[in-house]
């Protein structure tokens, strides 16, 4: 099982393209009438879709593996005492996975798909790959993290004093759960080549005028290395690298294990952040069941 994609739902939908597309690295995957694709350089057949919409919404969260995966969570969601998600044959989308959408507690939507037409990886200099995590503000992090691991099968990795980190294979973490306010998109990761290809894709926003909110630095759970940009169309997306994998030897982290010395928030203890600025960015997509 892996992290896929995210669809998003937004306004100005080709504006958006363009920042991630020409700015940001990813490449044209495919469009339809109101909602464009793209992709990385891995061998996901996209990473992000955006649909024009009235307004910001994460729309869901897709998550792909083998027809058996998928199956074997679709008889966990049906087990736990809700009616079954319909089994969509074919997603009108690149791939053309088939799945189903399993909803979360505070109306996120978990999309589970087999690819039925993969795609090559292709080469990309310091282009992201694919998405390694996704993180979403909460109204309860620990109802929210019980669900997937009650109701998907995944499995905690680290807990901070803000925020849980749960995996679904090797990598430290494909969704977060940080306590917040409302229930949103906190943000994006997209995972680069190694550090370097981070660093020179901070250096490339910067020649084009883009600073970082927060970063390069070095995270404590997951290890990896990050630098967070607000995009123009609202939505907080990281680089990242060096994400940790781990296995079921790993010893889960408590917020004991993740306390800071006085005037650090990373490893490295050169990044600022810009708390301000990025708080109110991840309250700007917020869950499709919230639009009533």
């Amino acid at each position: 099982m892996r992290l896929r994609s995210i669809e998003l739902e937004l306004p100005r939908r080709d504006a958006a393209v363009e920042f991630l597309r020409d700015t940001w690295g990813l490449v044209d995957a495919g469009r339809q009438t109101r909602t464009a694709f793209l992709r990385g350089t891995g061998d996901h057949p996209y990473l992000v879709s955006l649909t024009e919409a009235a307004a910001p919404r994460a729309a869901a969260i897709t998550f792909s593996g083998s027809e058996d995966e998928i199956g074997t969570v679709h008889a966990r969601v049906a087990a736990a005492g809700s009616p079954a998600p319909k089994r969509v044959a074919a997603f009108d989308e690149p791939g053309s996975p088939s799945g189903f959408i399993a909803t979360g507690p505070e109306g996120q939507a978990f999309r589970f798909v087999a690819d039925r037409e993969p795609v090559a990886a292709i080469a990309g200099p310091d282009a992201p790959v694919q998405l390694t995590h996704v993180v979403l503000n909460t109204l309860d992090r620990d109802a929210c993290a019980r669900f997937t691991l009650e109701i998907f099968g995944f499995t905690v990795s680290d807990r901070t004093r803000h925020m849980t980190f749960v995996r679904c294979n090797r990598k430290h973490h494909a969704l977060a759960f940080a306590q917040a306010e409302a229930a949103s998109l906190n943000h994006i990761a997209f995972e680069m080549a190694d550090l370097d290809a981070v660093m020179r894709g901070v250096g490339r926003l910067r020649d084009l005028g883009l600073a970082p909110a927060w970063g390069p630095g070095r995270h404590g759970p997951g290890n990896n290395v990050f630098a967070y940009f607000i995009a123009p169309f609202g939505a907080v997306v990281e680089y990242t690298a060096d994400v940790q994998e781990v296995d079921d030897t790993y010893r889960v982290g408590g917020p004991e294990d993740w306390k800071w010395p006085p005037n650090r928030i990373d490893h490295w203890g050169l990044s600022s952040k810009d708390s301000a600025r990025l708080g109110a960015a991840e309250r700007t997509f917020r869950f499709r069941a919230e639009e009533k």
